[in-house]
């Protein structure tokens, strides 16, 4: 298997390194990835992970849910409930920072495409983009949605959208800056860029350690906070406007972090913990499991 080494930090382009802990890939093949954390910025990595032509054995399993839309077990049948009430409160929350009910958006990493069908039949033209075959495939026949292969990001024109969305997508991408720099020419003049990305800072993210499931290891590349993404978009040019919590998703995390550490009563235990992360997320935002962060052009605010 061909391995990334990363010798320079993406985001500062710092070479001195610390290890900050070892991961196991609990998902699917039982290996152990290194994270490493850049002493300069303290932007985290996982090193040594495959190469972008290889990964995807990494993902090829039934169940994993984003390209399948897998409804076994107790823990998708909770994603489920979750991703719909999700779904609307993303809806309203572009809505709300756009000020419009119809536009040009792009979902990158759309998966089976739910979020594109919800903002499809709210009126916007939706451009979407999957890596998957099989996710594909899925949002053609339940949703009658013609998602495009990775390679259409590179043949949008320039100032194609007002909105350009990524779920949960910035942390499995091989070519980091090179996606920012694309993102920024895809984006209209005073368009919106929404990032959601786990939350390395986060209170469940300190409490499991190497067990956290949101490191999610070698399928996650970058490890984020609110810092190191502020960073990012000011690095290419993007002014961070707001962020959001997304607290939901510490209850999914936990109980998820709880079955990786073979914990008796995984379930009671997650939730547990989960509401004492969403307890702390009110008094402090930046220690959600996730977040949300909207961004704009540097110079093109409203």
């Amino acid at each position: 298997m061909n391995k990334l080494t990363i010798n320079t930090c993406p985001l500062c382009g710092g070479s001195h390194f610390n290890e900050k802990r070892t991961c196991t890939d609990f998902y699917a093949s039982g290996e152990q990835f290194d994270l490493l954390q850049c002493e300069d910025c303290h932007f985290q990595f996982t090193q040594g992970f495959p190469v972008e032509e290889e990964i995807g054995r990494y993902y090829e399993t039934p169940d994993y849910i984003s390209h399948s839309d897998t409804k076994k077990g107790l823990m998708n049948e909770l994603y489920h409930v979750v991703r719909m009430r999700m779904l609307n409160k993303k809806a309203r929350l572009i809505a709300n920072i756009t000020g419009k009910s119809s536009g040009r958006i792009l979902d990158i990493g759309t998966g089976t495409g739910y979020f594109a069908n919800t903002m499809q039949r709210k009126g916007w033209t939706v451009e979407a983009i999957e890596k998957n075959a099989q996710a594909r495939t899925f949002a053609k026949d339940h949703f009658k949605l013609d998602v495009k292969e990775e390679s259409a990001l590179a043949e949008f024109p320039v100032g194609s959208f007002n909105v350009i969305t990524l779920w949960h997508v910035m942390e499995h991408l091989e070519h980091l800056n090179e996606t920012w720099e694309r993102l920024y020419e895809l984006l209209a003049g005073k368009g919106i860029l929404v990032i959601a990305v786990p939350n390395c800072a986060s209170y469940d993210a300190q409490k499991y350690k190497e067990f956290w499931a949101a490191y999610d290891v070698p399928r996650h590349l970058w490890h984020f906070t609110p810092d190191t993404m502020q960073q990012f978009g000011s690095k290419h040019h993007f002014k961070l406007t707001n962020h959001y919590p997304m607290p939901f998703d510490a209850f999914y995390v936990s109980i998820m972090s709880e079955k990786n550490k073979k914990s008796a009563l995984s379930f009671l235990k997650g939730m547990y913990v989960g509401a004492a992360a969403w307890m702390h997320t009110l008094n402090n935002k930046e220690k959600s499991s996730s977040m949300i962060y909207v961004f704009r052009k540097e110079n093109n605010e409203k």
